[in-house]
């Protein structure tokens, strides 16, 4: 099974849009986990349990794990997911943009050492950056499009023959590059102007959508502007609203509940403005 038919299978067995963030903050931890030599793992396992019910995708970024020398905990989740949960897509958020010899190694890490389903990669080096990820063809290449940062604009808005250049890479990557139907766009929930007009130009693609959750980004506009006809198309990314939903996270061991709430509540509130 690829990537994008996992990804159709997850949105209808689980009837949700809602990608679950895993980005791992060990001083948000609840207290009786910090001095565990696991603690990563032992929280992201509860997370995952919690949510899995409401996920269409898991979304550990990857940052997380290597800044604290926790690849080995990542290698553990991402092998926990294919067995528990073989039938919810792993995304690598990794934001990768080499070329040659040197995305290939990149690639390898992603698809191989982590067995992940899809990679985020980076189009500022043109194709060479994402070709070699196309050469996994059952696994998905998620390009940056239109990110949910406000500095994103410094760049993409650029007009390049009087169009922003984040429509270019939209258009690039829909007509030319997506020739194995394996790429997906990243897009931010907090442009959701710019979230329609990609819609627009890439037909049925799927987009990866952070920015709603803490970054703020309006759940209403995000689905209106991105669903495609059927009210599917978009892996919506809450992280931190979810792993953190509990105020008082130290203090108890029910964190995982609290996420759970909101996980549910994320989910319920994309599918009322799915149809």
């Amino acid at each position: 099974m690829t990537f994008i038919e996992k990804l159709s299978a997850a949105w209808s067995a689980n009837n949700s849009l809602l990608c679950v963030g895993l980005d791992p903050d060990v001083a948000r931890f609840p207290s009786h986990l910090q001095q565990q030599p696991d603690a990563i793992f032992a929280f992201c396992k509860a997370i995952i349990d919690a949510t899995a019910a409401t996920a269409c995708a898991f979304k550990p970024q990857i940052a997380y794990f290597s800044a604290l020398r926790a690849e080995d905990q990542l290698e553990a989740i991402c092998e926990y997911l294919r067995k528990n949960y073989p039938h919810i897509p792993i995304v690598m958020d990794a934001k990768r943009g080499d070329i040659g010899a040197t995305a290939e190694q990149y690639a390898r890490e992603a698809f191989e050492r982590y067995g992940a389903d899809a990679v985020t990669v980076s189009p500022y080096m043109g194709f060479d950056s994402v070709a070699p990820y196309l050469e996994w063809k059952d696994r998905g290449a998620i390009v940056l499009c239109r990110t949910s940062n406000a500095g994103g604009s410094d760049l993409q808005f650029l007009k390049v023959d009087g169009v922003p250049l984040y429509q270019h890479v939209a258009r690039l990557v829909a007509d030319k590059w997506n020739t194995n139907g394996q790429c997906a766009l990243v897009v931010g929930a907090t442009f959701p102007q710019e979230l329609a007009q990609v819609r627009s130009i890439i037909g049925d693609m799927p987009l990866l959508v952070p920015g709603v959750g803490a970054q703020g980004g309006d759940i209403e506009a995000t689905v209106k502007a991105g669903k495609t006809a059927n009210g599917m198309g978009m892996m919506i990314n809450s992280s931190r609203a979810i792993l953190y939903a509990k105020p008082d996270q130290a203090a108890g061991e029910d964190f995982a509940q609290a996420a759970r709430r909101v996980a549910e509540e994320t989910r319920d509130a994309i599918n009322r403005f799915r149809i």
